[in-house]
């Protein structure tokens, strides 16, 4: 695979060396969105996905209604 640097752990051939700080916290970082985002969509999506209301309902307009 290339000669690799430093210390790592070898398994079948593939060493594995250990992640530096800056990728280990941009990691962490991208995770912590990621949930952010998700969360945030199952609050405003939530209901719809789970067929408790339909996606037209509970908007508050009037639009069309007697027309």
């Amino acid at each position: 695979m290339g000669g690799g640097h430093g210390d790592g752990v070898t398994y079948k051939g593939l060493t594995m060396h250990q992640p530096k700080r800056w990728h280990t916290v941009t990691g962490k970082g991208l995770c912590a969105v990621m949930w952010f985002w998700v969360l945030y969509r199952a609050k405003q999506d939530g209901p719809v996905v789970l067929g408790w209301r339909h996606p037209w309902d509970g908007h508050g307009d009037d639009h069309g209604h007697g027309h």
